[in-house]
């Protein structure tokens, strides 16, 4: 139940962080605090990269839970658990498009990041 409970929290934290970059996206701002929050999202994609596409706390709440095989390790429905690389994969490159537009259209008109 902890790792349960302690991966839902790190989940929730990241896919904050994954919203606010898409969100300051689309909206145009881009700014100091859109990167601390993809360094976030980029640090996460790197760890489950470097893993083999798989989260260490699931190997983690397999060892210690699992009776067999696969566990769902975040409080959330075993269907989009077991989706969300395939959901935000095409999300990462969007976002650094987005921001890279925001940052181009900012230095064309002289203006450098907003606080």
């Amino acid at each position: 139940m902890a790792i349960k409970t302690f991966h839902t929290a790190a989940w929730f934290s990241i896919e904050a962080c994954v919203c606010y970059v898409l969100y300051t996206g689309l909206v145009g701002r881009t700014n100091r605090h859109v990167g601390t929050a993809a360094a976030v999202v980029a640090g996460e994609s790197l760890v489950f990269a470097a893993n083999g596409f798989r989260c260490p706390l699931t190997e983690l709440a397999e060892r210690y839970v699992a009776e067999r095989g696969s566990v769902t390790d975040v409080y959330l429905p075993d269907w989009f658990a077991h989706n969300i690389p395939a959901i935000h994969a095409p999300l990462l490159p969007l976002m650094a498009y987005l921001h890279l537009r925001n940052l181009r259209r900012a230095s064309a008109r002289g203006q450098s990041l907003r606080r």
